[in-house]
């Protein structure tokens, strides 16, 4: 099966990656069917653990690499690393000032971003898309790196990124989806909000697969500019979501049991 999987275009191996990350967030949102609340310390928890994946993903599968890169090709080790890290935690501030979105357990008159008349679900459903949008990129970005045949870039790794993303990605489904239903929406209408927060992944993957196989000198600078985004998203919103409410301990928990599995994942399969 990874055979199979090797022989594949690199853009194809994204797109199907994060068709997986997707389809994870799909299954996350079906709970829906059978679960109508969730208590706040388990919402806290799941948002804990997926801050820790994108922490422990945002060194091993992305910033190491970006660096040992910058290394085997002659350049300056900790440019890249640096800049794209800054660069991708200002892309995503723009992205966060300009698009409308409203964080879970907020009145709908805190939503962020450019003023729009969208209903409450649409902006809930935009602001877990924020996180979406680095996790697909990162992604993308890791599979075409092992197209350039440097060693520190490997198909393991790249598989493990794409495995961490989809497990957190679950009880990410689930909190889109399941507090919409507490808020009256039908069981199939927020099914649906909570799978469509994780479609932009595989847009931003197949993106990013293909920007650095264009441009081959920007794979430091592409991973490294996907860490920074997902940090700043790790900062920016999962973490203070996770920390509403009380319930503070669970969601530091769910954090250090998001990076530990992270890391091995990494580790083990990298």
């Amino acid at each position: 099966m990874l055979a199979w999987f090797a022989e594949l275009h690199p853009v194809l191996q994204a797109l199907l990656a994060t068709l997986f990350t997707w389809g994870v967030t799909a299954a996350g949102a079906g709970l829906v069917f059978f679960v109508a609340t969730m208590r706040r310390g388990v919402l806290n928890a799941s948002l804990g653990f997926a801050a820790g994946v994108m922490i422990a993903a945002s060194y091993w599968s992305l910033l190491a690499p970006a660096i040992e890169m910058s290394r085997e090709v002659g350049g300056i080790p900790w440019l890249p690393a640096a800049g794209g890290f800054l660069l991708g935690g200002i892309f995503l501030w723009g992205v966060d000032r300009v698009l409308p979105h409203l964080h879970l357990g907020l009145p709908r008159e805190d939503a962020e971003g450019i003023p729009t008349s969208w209903e409450r679900a649409v902006l809930l459903v935009l602001a877990i898309t924020l996180h979406n949008i680095p996790e697909g990129l990162a992604v993308g970005v890791a599979f075409g790196a092992v197209h350039a045949g440097l060693p520190s870039a490997t198909l393991g790794g790249a598989i493990a990124l794409a495995l961490g993303i989809g497990i957190q990605n679950f009880p990410e489904g689930t909190a889109v989806a399941v507090p919409l239903r507490a808020e009256g929406l039908s069981a199939r209408k927020s099914f649906f909000y909570g799978q469509l927060s994780g479609i932009v992944e595989p847009v931003a993957g197949v993106l990013g697969a293909a920007a650095v196989l264009a441009i081959r000198p920007l794979l430091p600078w592409a991973l490294a500019f996907a860490a920074g985004a997902m940090i700043y998203v790790v900062v920016e919103e999962l973490i203070p979501e996770a920390q509403q409410k009380g319930s503070t301990d669970v969601s530091t928990a769910g954090l250090m049991a998001g990076f530990t599995v992270m890391m091995v994942l990494d580790v083990a399969l990298g």
